[in-house]
This record gives structure tokens, C-alpha cells and sequence, in this order.
């Protein structure tokens, strides 16, 4: 278990940064699966906080200076990166989305000016910028905006990370321009090529060395794992984790005494089946905040 024992739980209910709608139910979903309440049950003080208000989508403002609905992002996650800036010290901050573009404020806000290693658990890299994105879309962004790429408008608020402490892992979908940004900022990259070869085991290990010493940011999207396991996704890409590759990647994190933060992203229960992608990150949770077999 992390040195924390009480936990804050916010929801942002977003599928601005999305291309599919949904995904802003995902919060309720994650409720619905009994998170707080086996938090609990693991013997953690946990408080509901709430949802972050997030407007309304309206097509007379789905573009912004080139971005989906940029502004209205950019509020949520401000608003977002404000409340867990506001945490007291020692509560450990899980965040229910919605999409992955929500993780600009989760990270901003959980590290509050310090520095802090980003294990990013993803079939994709979110790592486009206005000039690579194919799409427009803001959840494809998130984790170049925190290093210091993209949008003025985002950077200025949500820059919080070294690139080179950001680690990702589960990758298999990348944009052409994002492999050439990820390379150029030095981001550490294991695609599911490399959790074929190498096994979890050793790559939580490698994460865990090359953060040596920073308190951990985990973001878990949903569509890291097989689409088998997590239909409910609107990205899905084939070939993903396996239901225990990715519990043994929480375990191993879990048991470093580093992760201080959790994401829980892009959960979209329209296209689920009877709440399974849900019941998935739950229980994915469970093991990084100290959940054992045995």
C-alpha cells in the first residue's frame, strides 16, 4: 500500500477531447463498479469530491485556433489541476475521466511545481501537436502538452514534466509526426513489441529505475488493454494487454511505494458490455493502491 491511506476521488465527465461521444460518462461508470467502496474495504479513508464542471459540447464550437473545443478543455482541466493542487499532503488523488485529455490538469495538479515521473499506460501516445494531429482532437495531445509541446494557450498552464521522466508503456497505435516528437524529446517508450520480448516483470522494473527516486504519476487508459478484455473504449486498437500483464504492471509499481496519483481515463460505457471496461480499471486500481492475491 502507498504511504497514503486517505483518498480523493474527482471526477471530470469530458468527451470534448474525444472523437466519439460517451466517454463523459465514464466517471459514473467507475462509481457504478464500487471503486470507493473496495477502496474502503482495503482499509483507505476515501472522499468523493465530486465532478469537475465541464461545458457542454456545442458544434459552433468544435473548432478553436485549430483545436477541438480548446477553450472549454482548457477550463476543465484548469479547474481540474486547481483542486488537486488544493489536496492536503498525504491524500492520494484518483481522477475518473472522461478523456485523456483531462490528465493535462490531473498531472499539473498532482505535482504542484515538483518534479515527478509519468508512467503513462496507453495503446497510444498522446503526444500530437496542432501541427502533427491528423484529427484536432485534445485527448491526443495530452502528454506533449505536459512536456512543454503544442497549444500556447495549453502549455502555459499545463507544462509540468521533464519529457525524459515520462515513461510510456503498452503502446502500439503512433502517429507519424509523434514518433518523431517522442524521439527528439527523449521520451521512453515501450510498445507492445517490448511486452512481447521483454515481459512486464522487466519493463515495470525499467520504469521503475529509470524514475528512480520521483514520486510516480500513473494515467490508465483503458484501451491499453485488449479490446477483449475493455470494449467499452472508443479507440480500440488489437493486440493489447493482457487481464494479468496489466495487473502485474500495477503490482510491481505498487509495491516501489512511489505512486502518490492515479488516472483512470477514456471509459465509454455506450460502447461497453454491461460494465466490464469499468470493472476492468477498478480492479486495475485496486492492485496499484495495494491489492494482493495472497
Amino acid at each position: 500500500m502507498p504511504p497514503m491511506e486517505r483518498v480523493a476521488v474527482v471526477g471530470v465527465p469530458m468527451d470534448l477531447g474525444a472523437n466519439r461521444r460517451g466517454v463523459d460518462m465514464g466517471p459514473s461508470a467507475l462509481r457504478y463498479a464500487r471503486l470507493l467502496e473496495q477502496l474502503e474495504d482495503l482499509g483507505y479513508t476515501v472522499e468523493d469530491l465530486g465532478d469537475v464542471p465541464v461545458s457542454l459540447a456545442r458544434a459552433s464550437r468544435r473548432r478553436g485556433r485549430g483545436l477541438a473545443y480548446l477553450e472549454e478543455i482548457r477550463a476543465a482541466a484548469l479547474a481540474l489541476k486547481e483542486r488537486l493542487a488544493a489536496l492536503p499532503e498525504g491524500v492520494f488523488p484518483i481522477v475518473l475521466g472522461g478523456d485523456h485529455s483531462l490528465s493535462m490538469g490531473s498531472v499539473a495538479g498532482a505535482a504542484r511545481g515538483r518534479r515527478v515521473g509519468v508512467v503513462w499506460v496507453d495503446a497510444h501516445a498522446d503526444f500530437n501537436t496542432p501541427e502533427t494531429s491528423p484529427s484536432g482532437n485534445v485527448h491526443g495531445m495530452p502528454l506533449a502538452v505536459l512536456s512543454g509541446l503544442g497549444h500556447p494557450r495549453l502549455t502555459e498552464v499545463f507544462r509540468a514534466v521533464d519529457p525524459k521522466d515520462v515513461v510510456l508503456v503498452g503502446v502500439r497505435s503512433l502517429d507519424p509526426g509523434e514518433k518523431r516528437l517522442l524521439k527528439e524529446a527523449g521520451v521512453r517508450v515501450y510498445t507492445m513489441h517490448e511486452v512481447d520480448r521483454l515481459g512486464v516483470a522487466r519493463i515495470a522494473e525499467e520504469v521503475l529505475k529509470h524514475l528512480q527516486g520521483l514520486p510516480l504519476h500513473v494515467s490508465l487508459d483503458a484501451d491499453v488493454l485488449d479490446p477483449t478484455l475493455a470494449p467499452g473504449v472508443g479507440t480500440p486498437v488489437p493486440g493489447g494487454l493482457t487481464y494479468r500483464e496489466a495487473h502485474l504492471l500495477m503490482e510491481i509499481l505498487a509495491e516501489s511505494g512511489r505512486v502518490q496519483s492515479l488516472d483512470l481515463v477514456e471509459v465509454n460505457p455506450i460502447l461497453d458490455e454491461r460494465n466490464r471496461t469499468a470493472e476492468m480499471l477498478v480492479g486495475l486500481a485496486l492492485s496499484l493502491l495495494g491489492k494482493r492475491i495472497f
